[in-house]
């Protein structure tokens, strides 16, 4: 999915915090100070009842970063993203009608989910053992890989951080993203990357010859390209670390006594997978089958 609580989302020991992707600020502010009247925390309780308190409500509040694709409010001011419409799904599942989004900077939702301003956090979160420490998390929805937006024909032959160092690439990545570390631990200098605000920011840049490559995600990098006449993405890679390629995946955080209502959204993510029903949910945001996973947040919380 800051530092400390939270890090990077889309990266190998993500240690750099994400900003959030905003598609407009004015809606989402209206819409989160709506949505940030705060209950008591669960005491006692074992298991936690938030989920009995959630279904006597009818209503959960779920913590975004106003990011694309993982949860943000769109042009007609409908919340959506891979991460909304799954929870959707699930809590009506679990016997809650209706989700209420609570739009905050990407580096304050674990704060904000343990200080109560919201139920959850749905911003397609990666796992890693540093927020472990702090919530606790459903298994991964999906896994992610990193990608280049590159000129047409990738001229410099750009498939890996390693080359962007060896062929002194001119390389840019978007305001805390994990893929600035990525470059940083293949050799690039950190004050030599073109840190601009987001991937449309990185696609332009490339456009426009200011540097040869933009790192991000395999889905936003994937999305960004498609009205591009000049660019291409390269085909999702895993950077390595150590000597070791690493997949990520991204999830829904809990707050740490909540393990009951954690338990019940895993029952249910996990009958979506075998269904076939979960890729459905995701295929509109730009997820294929490559980025469905068998990830569990035990195996990433281990890391």
């Amino acid at each position: 999915m800051a530092s400390p609580p939270g890090k990077g989302r889309d990266g190998i020991r993500p240690r750099v915090r994400r900003r959030s992707l905003l598609l407009g600020a004015a809606a989402l502010g209206g819409i989160g100070a709506a949505g940030c009247t705060r209950v008591a925390p669960a005491a006692g309780t074992r298991g936690g009842e938030l989920l009995d308190r959630l279904r006597a409500q009818g209503v959960v509040r779920l913590g975004i970063a106003g990011e694309v694709p993982f949860g943000y409010i769109d042009r007609q001011g409908r919340l959506t993203g891979e991460a909304p419409e799954l929870a959707r799904v699930i809590f009506k599942r679990l016997g809650v009608d209706a989700v209420q989004p609570v739009p905050t900077e990407f580096g304050s939702l674990i704060p904000g989910l343990n200080s109560q301003q919201f139920d959850v956090v749905a911003a397609g979160m990666y796992v890693n053992a540093e927020r472990c420490e702090q919530v606790i998390f459903a298994d991964p929805d999906y896994q992610m890989l990193d990608s280049f937006v590159v000129r047409k024909g990738n001229p410099k032959g750009l498939r890996s951080y390693q080359d962007v160092v060896a062929k002194k690439a001119k390389f840019a990545t978007g305001t805390g993203y994990a893929q600035i570390q990525h470059a940083v631990d293949a050799g690039y200098k950190e004050s030599d990357i073109l840190i601009v605000p987001d991937q449309v920011a990185g696609l332009n840049a490339v456009e426009a010859g200011r540097v040869d490559v933009f790192a991000g995600t395999a889905v936003t990098v994937r999305e960004v390209v498609k009205k591009s006449a000049k660019t291409e993405a390269i085909e999702p890679f895993a950077p390595v670390v150590k000597g070791q390629r690493q997949v990520d995946g991204g999830a829904f955080a809990f707050r740490p006594g909540e393990t009951r209502l954690r338990d019940a959204f895993n029952t249910e993510l996990h009958q979506l997978k075998k269904s076939g029903e979960l890729l459905r949910i995701l295929r509109p945001f730009g997820f294929t089958e490559d980025e469905l996973t068998d990830l569990t947040a035990k195996e990433l919380c281990g890391r």
